[in-house]
């Protein structure tokens, strides 16, 4: 079974509720991964309007033109933030 996105509903903030192929469902808090980018184009989404205007195009979750997008494997296991501690 390949594994992609079946639903997703805004919860709570930048968070999101993902329902997932397998049955499986997971909130994902996206606020520290946009807090974290040093990116403009990705801080945009900070704009909530902005931040809610996802849809799910071939079972992944995207934003805009592809302007965001996560590996459906790092919204399973909830590692999005790849913050780098100095």
């Amino acid at each position: 079974m390949i594994l992609s996105i079946q639903d997703a509903k805004p919860f709570d903030d930048y968070k999101l509720q993902i329902q997932f192929t397998d049955g499986a469902q997971k909130t994902i808090d996206f606020q520290p991964f946009l807090n974290h980018s040093q990116h403009p184009a990705i801080r945009a989404f900070l704009q909530p309007a902005k931040f809610k205007s996802f849809r799910i195009e071939h079972g992944d979750l995207v934003w805009g033109d592809y302007d965001l997008c996560f590996p459906i494997a790092d919204l399973y296991y909830n590692r999005i933030d790849h913050t780098i501690s100095a």
